[in-house]
């Protein structure tokens, strides 16, 4: 498959999860609990995808998306928002997100939700 994965989730234990998961349904998975060398990590790493939590220790998750998706180096980049808070959606999707996955997450959903990701970005390019 080789296909890679950032996550940037701040909770320990949901990082390790989402790692080892990942890693398990066939993805290479770079992982930080912090957002704030993002950019750094998307050069050297170069995603097909980012999993990104809207609520960090350091930053506000929806700037960061902010960002990725107003560069035109990172913007094709998609990004799936995971959050704990309900009713977020709308505040994610203006973010420009391209997706949203509530915690807990369903396994099942999340990798489908990261594959339909990246059947998009194919028709795109």
């Amino acid at each position: 498959m080789d296909k890679r994965v950032i996550l940037v989730e701040d909770e320990d234990n949901v990082r390790e999860t989402l790692d080892l998961l990942l890693t398990k349904a066939g993805y290479t998975v770079r992982s930080s609990a912090t957002g704030t060398d993002i950019f750094d990590t998307i050069s050297e790493f170069n995603p097909d995808v980012i999993l990104l939590d809207v609520l960090l220790d350091d930053l506000d998750g929806r700037d960061i998306c902010k960002a990725i998706k107003g560069n035109e180096i990172t913007s094709h980049i998609p990004v799936i928002m995971l959050s704990a808070v309900p009713d977020v959606y709308n505040a994610i999707t203006d973010a420009g997100a391209n997706d949203v996955v509530s915690k807990p997450f369903d396994e099942k959903t999340l990798i489908s939700r990261i594959e339909r990701q990246l059947s998009n970005s194919k028709l795109q390019l």
